[in-house]
């Protein structure tokens, strides 16, 4: 992850190849209840960081110079009515009827794993690989505070959530180190279980 970017522009045929990639992720059902809104440049990417961010914060935080240059923003949204509509479909629902009965679910709530959260995810992480390939940086950011503002300054409908932000940009080469990585990581046998845990 970079979290001090230089200024410098993204080229727009990198940028549709980074989001032509995330489309192409994964999708529940074909649902495709993925989308991005693209803020590229100064002027576009403040209303990002105006709706989540305060003064407050950005005077004490010593990532905000260089997480600010960063000449795009991604957001990544998911909408969990779209899932819920494609599992009701005759197709998904007389399938799911006797396994998860998701097509039975008619509220977000009532799913134990949603496929919309997933789908959001897939696609930040093509885009994170896809900056990899194409040399550039990039940093993802929780969704924590002002998304509905944010939304309705972007015309972000309703039923869309913001999942996470991606910062794209050149890295500057002046990263502020993250301190989980002097975290301990567990070991890969740890992790990994074969035949079971």
């Amino acid at each position: 992850m970079v979290r001090s970017f230089a200024p410098d522009p993204v080229d727009r045929v990198v940028l549709d190849r980074l989001l032509q990639a995330a489309l192409r992720a994964p999708t529940a059902g074909n649902t495709g209840g993925t989308a991005w809104v693209v803020l590229v440049g100064e002027g576009e990417t403040a209303r990002y960081w105006d709706a989540t961010t305060d003064e407050g914060w950005r005077s004490s935080s010593p990532r905000w110079p260089g997480l600010s240059r960063a000449p795009v923003v991604l957001l990544a949204y998911a909408s969990a009515a779209a899932y819920v509509a494609r599992y009701g479909e005759a197709d998904k629902a007389d399938q799911d009827a006797d396994a998860s009965a998701l097509g039975l679910q008619s509220h977000e709530d009532n799913w134990p794993v949603p496929y919309w959260t997933g789908d959001a995810a897939f696609g930040v992480m093509t885009v994170l690989l896809a900056a990899v390939d194409a040399g550039l940086g990039a940093c993802v950011l929780g969704n924590f505070r002002g998304e509905e503002g944010l939304g309705r300054n972007l015309g972000v409908p309703p039923e869309w959530r913001l999942f996470c932000a991606v910062l794209v940009g050149y890295g500057d080469g002046d990263d502020h180190r993250s301190p989980s990585l002097d975290r301990a990581v567990p070991e890969p046998g740890q992790r990994i279980h074969w035949g079971g845990w």
